[in-house]
């Protein structure tokens, strides 16, 4: 067998070994270590960031190819509005004007064919102007109006907005529209700033992280399911909201239902007023609310509720309704019946308003807080709460502070209270008042409500100040409701107090407390009786524009 000879670099390598210590041997395998440690970290960290973004591609991928789902997260919007009508649009408008980056997501962008949100009360104006939306009233053919007239048994009285000594910053008069204008107005408004941005999608659900709101899924125009992110989400999505259940405890009791068409090509005599008729089974009215259509609409509740479809609805109204409108009107009332107008139906619900159980999220508008239509001031409640939202958030320069977001909206529920709980409670108990009834004490309290906003003097001023959102004090409406009561008792015991009287009297007392307790226990006995809250309200939200 042969031997082999030692490579030249071999020999060199063992002289080189022999000369180095016991001590530089060990240094150098320590070295090696240290290189060999540093090698393999790189390569764990390499492989472990490839593995990570390769994954996360695979099921950003997978989304994509299953359900269409695209994110939206960088640069994103500081707020989410789910809902562009006049919340949703006020509300974004105000946002962006103090520098945030608002998301709109409406379900239908088109102009909206609603018969409800027609009326605008003197202090919604006032409210509107603070916003600085009142042009959106410009250029939609809306009517002036000034009061009300009420018709009874034959009779009519005038109830005017109070224009001298009324303590009130604004013109003293409402405006009378069609809805789905003035929703587009706000709409343009809101959307003519470049940090809004205006989009039609319908919101499916809202994104949820450890009980905090974190964003919305919805589906775009093009039919693309979509998940939108951002600080705070705004819900103002209207009454029909499918997005309440999740976030609160309270729950819309349908109290009766509104029946309305347009009578087109026609003016009213007094075209000024809303004419408000106490007619059976509830109210009927009319408004101007273009300058040559009227609206027509009367109250029925759910026991006795006819077809719309086989023309049970049309006989109903000029059978049974139209002989109870007064003549001047009636002509104009079976006008639109005659046509054929295009007869509505609309659910009247009542709602409190409770906090939502969620943080990062706020509930507006209808989806947060209802009352009985027949004062006609949702949109003013919505206004004041959308004014004093703004207020409490501007000194926030990160809305992504859940903690401080939630002592605002804790704030802003205690602010709300005058305007809100006067509305409330005024809403609720002239709605009862309207009803016709058989019983003895409660039609005495009709009776007596009629006489007192037609007696003229303070009784009227006053009572036409809360209606028009002009004097939101909880204490003055109660304070007119005892005096409606006292007032009903005095013409039940005339001539004498029999013991007959005196029955329906205790009666009717019951009855006037019944349209009030409900109501203190729903907003707060605090809330309701503190002249504070509603002085420091008038003091903040309600001075010259």
């Amino acid at each position: 067998m042969s031997n082999s000879v030692p490579s030249p670099n071999y020999i060199y390598l063992n002289l080189l070994l022999s000369q180095l210590s016991h001590t530089d041997i060990i240094q150098i395998d320590k070295n090696m270590v240290f290189v060999e440690v540093c090698l393999w970290t790189l390569l764990a960290f390499v492989l472990t960031w490839t593995a990570y973004h390769v994954t996360n591609r695979r099921k950003k991928t997978t989304k994509l190819a299953d359900g269409g789902v695209e994110e939206i997260r960088d640069g994103g919007p500081d707020v989410i509005i789910v809902g562009a009508g006049v919340g949703g649009s006020a509300l974004a408008y105000a946002l962006a004007k103090d520098g945030r980056r608002v998301h709109v997501i409406e379900r239908n962008l088109k102009e909206p064919e609603r018969m409800m949100g027609e009326f605008m009360q003197p202090g919604g104006r006032l409210l509107l102007s603070k916003l600085d939306l009142q042009d959106c009233l410009e250029g939609i053919d809306a009517q002036k109006v000034t009061g009300l007239t009420l018709y009874k048994d034959g009779k009519e009285a005038p109830a005017p907005f109070p224009v001298e000594g009324n303590n009130f910053p604004y013109e003293p008069s409402g405006r009378m529209f069609y809805n789905g204008r003035f929703v587009q107005r706000l709409r343009q408004k809101a959307s003519s700033l470049p940090n809004v941005w205006l989009e039609e999608g319908t919101v499916r659900s809202m994104v949820e992280e450890n009980g905090v709101i974190k964003g919305v899924t919805y589906k775009n125009s093009s039919g693309q399911e979509t998940t939108a992110f951002a600080p705070l989400t705004v819900v103002c999505d209207g009454c029909y909201s499918n997005l309440r259940r999740s976030l609160n405890d309270n729950n819309a009791e349908v109290i009766s239902y509104t029946v309305g068409y347009v009578s087109k090509n026609c003016r009213l005599e007094e075209p000024e007023k809303l004419h408000l008729i106490m007619a059976k089974p509830s109210f009927t009215m009319l408004y101007q609310i273009s300058s040559t259509d009227v609206r027509c609409g009367f109250e029925l509740f759910s026991n006795y509720f006819p077809s719309i479809a086989n023309g049970e609805m049309a006989s109903f109204a000029k059978n049974d309704i139209a002989p109870q409108v007064p003549p001047k009107l009636r002509k104009i009332f079976l006008k639109g019946i005659e046509e054929g107008a295009n007869i509505k139906v609309t659910p009247g619900k009542r709602m409190s308003a409770t906090l939502s159980r969620k943080k990062g999220v706020i509930v507006l508008g209808d989806a947060f807080n209802m009352r009985h239509p027949a004062i006609a001031s949702g949109m003013m409640v919505l206004l004041s709460d959308i004014l004093i939202l703004r207020r409490l958030l501007q000194p926030l320069g990160n809305l992504g502070d859940v903690d401080k977001v939630s002592e605002v909206i804790k704030s802003f529920y205690v602010k709300r209270k005058p305007m809100s709980a006067t509305v409330n409670t005024l809403g609720n108990a002239f709605s009862q008042v309207l009803i016709a009834s058989t019983d003895q004490a409660r039609e005495a309290m009709r009776q007596g409500c009629y006489d007192y906003l037609s007696s003229g003097g303070l009784r009227t001023s006053g009572m036409m100040a809360l209606f028009g959102g002009m004097n939101p004090r909880p204490l003055s409406l109660i304070y007119h409701l005892f005096a409606i009561t006292l007032s009903s008792i005095g013409q039940l015991l005339s001539p004498f107090p029999s013991p007959l009287r005196i029955w329906h009297s205790l009666r009717l007392c019951g009855v006037s407390l019944k349209l009030l307790i409900p109501h203190l226990k729903a907003e707060g006995v605090i809330q309701m009786m503190s002249p504070t809250n509603a002085a420091v309200y008038r003091k903040t939200y309600m001075t010259a524009v």
